[in-house]
């Protein structure tokens, strides 16, 4: 279970909390197992399940460094522009940096994650309708800023 799920839990986290992604999997996967024997459903009901715990895990987060900002480094900047720079090719981290925070949130569940409209929507608590408009509004984004590259 840990095996399959970890690293594209891993990469999910590291995409918006890479300062304290192996706490936040741990934190994660810590959920999953106090909440394993409650669970019923299908593999992909699971796995679904499983980034819907890390995306409350990630909330947790956020709403701490709102509160507590770190104290080794004041001067860090914006976790989240900071976290997204490190996802691989650098022209698709600064379109994907560039997106507003819930339009990166979908498309990172939906391409990292490998998770469906429907799970995303459960995940982030919007409608399947939201999710997808979001992840068009993105991806129209994107595309536009791509041909402004060319």
């Amino acid at each position: 279970m840990y095996r399959g799920l970890a690293p594209a839990v891993r990469r999910y986290l590291r995409a918006a909390a890479d300062d304290e992604v192996d706490d936040l999997t741990q934190e994660v996967f810590i959920g999953v197992a106090r909440g394993v024997q409650r669970f019923q459903g299908g593999e992909d009901d699971f796995r679904s399940w499983v980034f819907s715990i890390a995306h409350h895990r990630l909330v947790d987060h956020h709403r701490r460094r709102r509160r507590q900002p770190p104290l080794l480094d004041p001067a860090r900047g914006d976790v989240e522009s900071e976290a997204v720079a490190r996802l691989g090719d650098q022209a698709a981290q600064r379109l994907v940096a560039g997106l507003p925070p819930d339009q990166a949130e979908v498309v990172l569940l939906r391409v990292v994650g490998d998770l469906s409209v429907e799970e995303v929507a459960r995940i982030v608590g919007k409608r399947p309708g939201a999710v997808r408009a979001l992840q068009h509004r993105a991806l129209r984004r994107l595309r536009r800023d791509l041909g402004d590259r060319a």
